[in-house]
């Protein structure tokens, strides 16, 4: 176990910054090196977070410095020959969402993880803050009693600038719409509180962006647990959301924010004759906002240590399999999917690309 850890960045994008940001912040963490397939941003990047040296491309990164954990901020068409050349240099992986494009991609770096013996952490930022971990405990201590009903909304809005990137909005590099580049947030909270999901019926929708993915989904997700959830997510939706309601036997839990989440943005509402129980169900005093800082924290502190990943940093599968179904069950005409049936699916373990229903007027 290293005394400190010596990162490295892919992909000098804006997410990087908050990935360059949370190591900056960690007592024994050290951004030692960049790369990204612009020199010039990845030059300008480098000095604005600490001069770290600048590469040509990862290959050359990883012979060069020998990373303790490397960062992949790039496109998701490119995680896996990234990741796993990052496992094979004997670096640990931080990767942003989507982990991947495909299952079966997925399925090759955690399989890569494992026989280097290294992390692969996936980020889905929405998990962290004491606010989700709280309502979290009261779910599953069953002190709401048991959940019943869900809604889980990401109304988002990306005009025609943000799909002219030549990467997005196509099946073959972005890998699949809204759903997977944007909903994936939501539906990974939702999972994260709800725990295993049983069936999933869905539809794709083309509303009136130029793409050849979907602009909006909708779906029904059945959870092991008796929870029915209404899916819908968007990028045409001009004021913007990202929310969750729980409704239990005792209580109705809300959240309601954009991209990320602090106490203000939960709401506990117990239901008649709970009222006396509401203050036992009070977020804690002390608030910790949802953000990349604090998982990025967590899992150098889990490396630091010796010790597994946190489950805010685990089970990377959980919701790409969501969003996995809800194309493969679109692909079917809105069809029942198991994870049964997802475990061997003819074509959606290896890519999304499903058959959008287009209602763009005159199209």
């Amino acid at each position: 176990m290293p005394a400190s850890l010596r990162c490295a960045l892919v992909g000098t994008g804006a997410v990087a910054n908050l990935h360059a940001r949370a190591v900056a912040a960690h007592p024994r963490a050290e951004l030692v090196a960049v790369t990204d397939l612009e020199p010039t941003a990845a030059q300008a990047f480098a000095e604005r977070h600490g001069a770290p040296a600048v590469h040509d491309d990862l290959e050359e990164l990883l012979r060069a410095q020998t990373p303790d954990v490397v960062l992949i901020c790039t496109p998701p068409a490119v995680h896996r020959e990234q990741a796993i050349a990052a496992l094979a240099a004997g670096a640990h992986v931080v990767v942003e969402k989507p982990p991947a494009p495909s299952l079966d991609e997925l399925d090759d770096m955690r399989t890569a993880a494992a026989a280097a013996g290294r992390h692969l952490a996936v980020v889905f930022q929405q998990r962290t803050g004491t606010a989700a971990a709280h309502v979290r405990s009261l779910l599953s201590s069953g002190a709401l009693g048991r959940p019943l009903l869900a809604t889980c909304q990401t109304l988002w809005y990306r005009d025609a600038a943000y799909f002219a990137v030549p990467w997005r909005g196509r099946w073959e590099t972005e890998g699949g719409g809204t759903t997977l580049g944007h909903g994936i947030h939501q539906l990974d909270l939702l999972a994260y509180l709800l725990g295993e999901w049983r069936t999933v019926q869905a539809r794709l929708w083309r509303l009136d962006r130029e793409t050849e993915t979907e602009d909006a989904s909708t779906a029904t997700v059945l959870f092991t647990s008796g929870v029915v959830a209404q899916v819908t997510t968007s990028a045409v939706s001009p004021r913007e959301t990202s929310s969750i309601r729980i409704d239990t036997q005792k209580a109705t839990v809300t959240v309601d924010h954009l991209y990320g989440h602090g106490h203000e943005n939960w709401r506990i509402t117990p239901a008649p004759g709970f009222e006396d129980e509401a203050p036992a169900w009070a977020l804690p005093e002390r608030e910790e906002r949802s953000d990349h800082a604090p998982l990025l924290r967590d899992v150098f502190d889990a490396i630091l240590d010796g010790r597994p990943l946190p489950d805010t940093a685990s089970d990377p599968e959980r919701s790409l399999e969501l969003v996995a179904a809800v194309y493969a069950s679109a692909a079917a005409d809105g069809a029942v999917v198991t994870p049964a049936d997802l475990a061997s699916h003819p074509t959606h373990r290896r890519g999304f690309a499903s058959p959008v229903t287009d209602l763009r007027v005159g199209r």
